[in-house]
């Protein structure tokens, strides 16, 4: 799926990675267009939870992609889809800043 998504100038591919090791989230995510690498970031939190952690990811990776003008699809990649889930669960009170955010970017992206 990628490397067919890869060969389109006007999909964006967002892949994340989360892991925690002694309280302390290191989130990793990668952004390519067109086998073109945009933007790799590292974060490093404390105090979090794996599901926020990994949300926060998918909200970077979808601001960083709709912000380029030329994108038409967005494409996301984590190993975390219980987080995905979260992100169109209206009654996750806990992660509803997280879910907002993404579904404002989402929005604006889709207009």
């Amino acid at each position: 799926m990628i490397i067919e998504a890869s060969s389109f100038p006007s999909t964006t591919i967002v892949v994340t990675d989360v892991s925690i090791k002694n309280n302390i989230a290191i989130s990793i995510l990668h952004i390519h267009t067109h086998d073109n690498p945009i933007a790799k970031t590292v974060h490093h939190v404390v105090h979090v939870t794996s599901t926020e952690a990994e949300l926060f990811a998918i909200r970077c990776g979808i601001n960083q992609a709709s912000n380029h003008n030329d994108i038409s699809k967005i494409i996301i990649v984590t190993d975390s889809i219980h987080a995905a889930r979260k992100i169109f669960n209206p009654s996750s009170h806990p992660f509803q800043i997280h879910s907002v955010v993404i579904l404002t970017e989402l929005r604006q992206f889709f207009l």
